[in-house]
């Protein structure tokens, strides 16, 4: 079985540490899959909150996550810091790809990649539209 690889963004546009808490714990007892996912989420917040956008209003736009990949790393456990880079890539006309590379502050263990397809979107027509110019402008090449 092939597994999922990610190629991260040469440039690093954001970074924001979070704790894992014990929520985020699956039984195995290490950080779960639908966690990660959230950490990315909350990165993607505060990139966005950053620039004073918010999910529903990125220059009058939306955005919606097309799709999610996780890669994982290594383990991760409770009340462990981890530091979040946040980039973009792959450009298209109505969106782009957000990655995310998530690393254990105390050791620098690279522990999950992630990326996610962001689209943007008018929820009062239900349909994508174009990238905004000014967001545009944040995606390096």
């Amino acid at each position: 079985m092939a597994r999922i690889r990610l190629a991260l963004p040469a440039q690093s546009l954001f970074q924001l540490t979070l704790p894992i808490r014990i929520q985020d714990i699956n039984y195995g007892g290490h950080l779960s899959n639908s966690a990660i996912l959230g950490l990315a989420h909350e990165a993607r917040i505060a990139f966005l909150a950053q620039h004073g956008w918010q999910e529903l209003n990125i220059e009058g736009c939306g955005i919606i996550m097309a799709d999610a990949a996780i890669q994982f790393r290594a383990e991760a456990f409770h009340g462990e810091m981890l530091n979040i880079s946040v980039g973009l890539m792959d450009a298209f006309e109505y969106g782009c790809d957000m990655f995310y590379r998530m690393v254990r502050e105390s050791d620098a263990k690279e522990i999950a990649l992630v990326k996610t397809a962001l689209v943007f979107f008018d929820y009062g027509s239900r349909s994508k539209v174009a990238m905004p110019a000014a967001f545009a402008s944040l995606i390096p090449g």
